[in-house]
């Protein structure tokens, strides 16, 4: 068995209208429904609730499905939630890339663009991000624009990990960044860690729909875990939940850029894969051309990509049975940055612990999956941010502006 999504129930008092837009539009999104059944589902009046559809319906982000047949009286209107009604933004800025989406309000893309960073100080990104956004905003089907989402690889607020890292963008500063975009863009932006937005994505379109539970592990430069818990994102208290790429699997082992050794991203990464391909002639040292290479020498069983994948794989798998005892996710999904070729590779040679609480008879979903957005999966879940705030009710909303205070 797994445990249900708690029901969060709205609040009459008019300090709490966004909440209850959140409860309607995220009641909406699963099923299309009268007014009465959405009130006593939230907890509202039916006034209250008659209120919040006409302005709903006015924004476009709910439709009129028609009138339900009832035993007595007038049949009631159906509403049901409108992915057209609005559209959302995303960016996820890697050392090495820009990735831009444009998403309905369902998560499905629009429009999309890579762009390959020169350099990646903030002024420099946050100008190109301005450029695809506009390029993207005039082909755009749907009009209304609610926000942009932009996602960074972790930490914020370094002080424990080193900066000395390949998979860190220095200068990027979650404290400020959000109004700097604001200003470019002309949108409320909301900013968060590519792992955690990835696996928002993933629930809403990808592998993980229909699991209120469970683990995204994200390959972007380095390695990042997203967890999902009852449909709500673990963050921590200063943002920074997720980062098992750091997390030491060999004592003593190879150097990181953190300060550690052994961790784990320099096992299981883009980076590592990397790293290993060009200290055995297979790669340039600019990296160039690396998914052809990796396709090419995973076709032909090359045995320098075969020993990467070994290697690999015993790392990931004791990460992953540490993470299931952790956690207790439903499923643990890989994706992001690597060809999905290559993920499937190393997830046929998982050899996960067998002493673990996701070893249970009942299981419905796989233990360890695949991912289904790709290498925009980040980025999808940049948009997802803007939407999850729009949709999922919740009080304290998050939207990371500053840093918690200790």
């Amino acid at each position: 068995m797994s445990f249900q999504p708690q029901q969060i129930a709205g609040n009459n008092a008019e300090k709490t209208k966004a909440h209850n837009r959140r409860v309607v539009l995220g009641y909406l999104q699963t099923r299309a429904a009268g007014r009465a059944e959405i009130a006593k589902a939230a907890g509202l009046s039916t006034q209250t609730v008659s209120n919040l559809m006409a302005e709903l319906e006015t924004e476009g982000l709910v439709l009129r499905t028609g009138r339900r047949a009832a035993a007595r009286g007038q049949p009631p209107v159906v509403y049901a939630f409108n992915p057209a009604g609005a559209a959302a933004l995303g960016f996820e800025v890697r050392p090495d890339m820009l990735t831009m989406v444009l998403t309905d309000l369902g998560g499905t893309a629009l429009a999309s663009e890579h762009h390959r960073l020169a350099q990646t100080d903030p002024d420099f990104v946050l100008a190109q991000m301005a450029r695809l956004a506009q390029k993207a905003i005039a082909r755009s089907p749907i009009a209304r624009i609610l926000g942009a989402g932009l996602v960074i690889p972790g930490p914020f607020g370094l002080e424990g990990l080193s900066t000395d890292d390949a998979t860190a963008l220095p200068g990027w500063d979650p404290a400020t960044l959000p109004a700097r975009a604001e200003l470019l863009l002309g949108l409320p932006v909301h900013i968060d860690k590519d792992a955690t937005a990835a696996a928002l994505a993933e629930g809403m379109s990808g592998a993980a729909q229909g699991l209120p539970t469970y683990a995204f592990l994200y390959f972007g430069s380095g390695l990042g875990l997203g967890i999902v818990a009852q449909g709500h994102p673990l963050r921590g208290a200063f943002g920074n939940a997720g980062e098992v790429g750091h997390v030491i699997i060999h004592p003593n082992g190879r150097a990181c850029g953190c300060g550690n050794a052994g961790c784990l991203e320099q096992y299981v990464s883009r980076l590592s894969v990397q790293r290993h391909l060009v200290a055995k002639g297979h790669l340039a040292p600019d990296t160039s051309g690396t998914d052809a290479t990796l396709l090419r020498l995973l076709d032909t069983q090359n045995p320098d990509l075969i020993e990467w994948l070994d290697t690999a794989a015993e790392a990931l798998s004791r990460a992953i049975g540490m993470l299931e005892n952790l956690f207790d996710p439903q499923s643990t999904v890989l994706g992001g940055a690597l060809p999905d070729a290559l993920i499937d590779a190393l997830i046929a040679r998982l050899a996960l612990p067998t002493g673990s609480v996701a070893r249970r008879s009942d299981r419905t979903a796989p233990r360890v999956q695949r991912g289904t957005s790709g290498r925009f999966t980040a980025a999808l879940g940049a948009a997802a941010l803007v939407i999850h705030s729009t949709v999922t009710p919740r009080l304290d909303a998050h939207r990371l502006e500053s840093p918690p205070c200790p």
